[in-house]
């Protein structure tokens, strides 16, 4: 077994290498006046997008071979590899909103998926400065410019949950349904996965998500929060599971602990 976290270990510096190559990519564009293009799911798409997949993706063939790699840009073209119970998830520009409107909270998203379950995950804010890494078995950490520690989900505080909400999709009556009877001390608004990230550095308690996300998504700030010691789950409490028909998720909730305590 202690070969076997050494080979993690070896995996996840490789990618956390790959995601911040990436991530200088995404900044170069981001630096431009860059173009906005849709998507024919109307979702919008730029140049930082697809250079970073094209960076993401053969780096992480020669890293695993023979490990499928769902990328978002690709899926989009019709690419979308079988996936069996090893498999990579990569969303190259979380947040393209969020980097449309500048607001530096987009981020680069690398997961790797067995048996349905993220075990390893990396999420760089590269215009923030802010990496969060994980893996099954390693535990969770933050790389910024304090340098690199670990984290861990905290108990919630006396004084109620620390929500973070989605910025750029949120429904203000679905979450105050979700909210209700639960002691809330304070929510706020974030964008992409760093909120996940934030539920496992012990910044926020909770991250009802209850809209329309894709696995690519969120399988990076999962696979974090899984190694800080939290969950992510269905809204009926069961462990949200990878690999889904369409790769769609249900509505979900992340937290650092026992929901409603």
């Amino acid at each position: 077994m202690k070969s076997d976290a050494i080979e993690r270990d070896a995996v996840l510096e490789a990618v956390i290498r790959i995601a911040r190559e990436a991530g200088a990519l995404v900044m170069q564009v981001y630096a431009t006046d860059f173009a906005v293009r849709g998507k024919e799911d109307a979702s919008p798409v730029t140049q930082a997008d697809e250079r970073a997949e094209a960076l993401i993706v053969p780096a992480l063939a020669v890293l695993l071979p023979g490990v499928p790699i769902v990328a978002e840009e690709a899926v989009a073209k019709g690419e979308i590899p079988a996936v069996g119970n090893r498999f990579w998830l990569v969303d190259p520009l979380d947040g393209t909103k969020e980097f449309i409107s500048r607001n530096g909270e987009f981020t680069v998203n690398i997961a790797l998926v067995e048996d349905g379950v993220p075990t390893l995950g990396v999420v760089f804010a590269p215009a923030i400065g802010r990496l969060f890494a994980g893996a099954a078995g390693l535990g969770a950490r933050v790389e910024d410019s304090e340098g690199r520690r670990p984290i861990t989900c905290r108990a919630v505080p006396a004084e109620g949950l620390t929500v973070v909400a989605s910025r750029s999709h949120g429904d203000a009556a679905a979450l105050d349904a979700f909210l209700a009877g639960r002691k809330v001390a304070s929510l706020a608004s974030a964008g992409s996965s760093l909120k996940l990230c934030l539920v496992a550095a012990g910044e926020a308690d909770l991250y009802p998500r209850l809209g329309r996300t894709m696995e690519w998504d969120i399988a990076a700030g999962h696979a974090v929060v899984l190694a800080a010691g939290g969950q992510v789950c269905r809204l009926d409490g069961t462990p949200l599971a990878y690999g889904k028909p369409g790769f769609d998720n249900p509505h979900f909730y992340a937290t650092g602990s026992v929901l409603g305590a």
